[in-house]
């Protein structure tokens, strides 16, 4: 066993990792800031928060490891079917409500331009969007995979991962899966050089780049868990919030492809190391599930509301004091409205559905 990581035995009693759960909402609230801010700054070397799109890579290593951590003993005790139902009950109401949202947003935005799309465009797009089918037509949002809910294309490549695990990685002995982990940072690596960064994944242009994201950093994921790389510390969940939020604020420049490549291979799977890792104290708790449980509401009911200040931004030309009253105010909202999605929505929609799936299955 090496030095300073846990036994296995500690997984047996299946406990939640919450400082994870902080750390998911401390990113989801860097995409939320991010997307705000690249308005304002089309280029990410002049934005604060330049990198914080790489939150989306931190998300596709977490779930790796939660994935490996939950399903690795008992994927074949539930079956590769019960799986992925799970995995759908678990995302899926949130990717409808997004597109809803995404739909109702670019209907009444009141400072766009006229909708220049026949209503059967509108309606396959919606559908598409409900299906998580990528469909890259509208070109005034930059040919977005999905146009009323862009951040759906990380959901989409986040699908595709549990897929393969489900028939394919979890089946993988530790010796493999480090083989197609290096074989993914490889192509990772290439991935970053001809592009200039990791920003790519999410249109019809940059389409390839969001599968070399997942591949690497979900595998990265389990090995995590698979390796035991559980390393014990005493940092907690504020000192860990700040090493996650220093990848998102860290300065840009002409090397953006190796230091975000640095990011992704390497800090991020330590990160989650040292978070699964890492001791809770009480006070903290509160904050890491509230952090957690809005996290993945916030991150996917949000852009609706960009796209709208988007275009006030370009029509108004706000000044900066009005830009940091909308942005904080907007952040503020985004997350309040994140808490009710939360308790109101997705939690009773995955409890029915979660009901019926049992009474199906009895």
């Amino acid at each position: 066993m090496i030095p300073g990581f846990r036994n296995r035995e500690t997984f047996a009693t299946k406990k939640h990792f919450e400082i994870l759960d902080g750390l998911r909402g401390i990113a989801a609230l860097a995409v939320v800031i991010f997307h705000f801010m690249e308005w304002i700054f089309t280029d990410i070397n002049q934005n604060f928060i330049g990198h914080g799109f790489l939150a989306v890579d931190f998300f596709f290593c977490l779930s790796g490891f939660v994935i490996g951590y939950a399903y690795d003993n008992r994927i074949e005790k539930i079956g590769t079917l019960e799986f992925l139902k799970r995995r759908l009950i678990r995302l899926h109401p949130l990717v409808v409500l997004g597109s809803v949202l995404g739909l109702l947003g670019f209907l009444l935005d009141p400072f766009a331009a006229p909708a220049n799309y026949h209503i059967s465009t509108l309606g396959m797009l919606f559908i598409c969007s409900l299906l998580l089918i990528p469909l890259p037509l509208m070109e005034d949002r930059a040919f977005n995979l999905f146009g009323f809910n862009a951040p759906s294309w990380s959901l989409f490549w986040e699908y595709v991962a549990n897929i393969f695990y489900a028939f394919i990685l979890c089946k993988l002995g530790r010796r493999s899966l480090t083989i197609l982990a290096i074989i993914a940072a490889i192509v990772l690596c290439v991935v970053s050089y001809k592009a200039g960064n990791l920003l790519g994944g999410w249109s019809k242009d940059n389409f390839p780049d969001g599968g070399a994201r997942v591949a690497y950093s979900f595998v990265a994921g389990i090995l995590v868990y698979r390796s035991n790389w559980i390393i014990k510390n005493r940092i907690g969940f504020p000192g860990l919030a700040v090493l996650l939020t220093l990848a998102f604020v860290m300065p840009g420049s002409q090397w953006n492809w190796l230091t975000e490549l640095f990011v992704v291979l390497v800090y991020f799977p330590l990160l989650v190391a040292l978070g699964a890792g890492s001791t809770l104290s009480i006070r903290w708790k509160t904050i890491c599930r509230f952090s957690g449980n809005i996290s993945y509401p916030l991150y996917m009911t949000h852009y609706s509301v960009i796209w709208i200040y988007g275009n006030y931004y370009l029509n108004e030309k706000p000044s900066t004091g009005e830009l940091t009253l909308i942005i904080i105010t907007g952040v503020i909202t985004l997350v309040a409205l994140a808490y009710l999605v939360m308790k109101y929505y997705d939690t009773p929609v995955r409890n029915y559905l979660i009901k019926k799936r049992k009474q199906g299955n009895n």
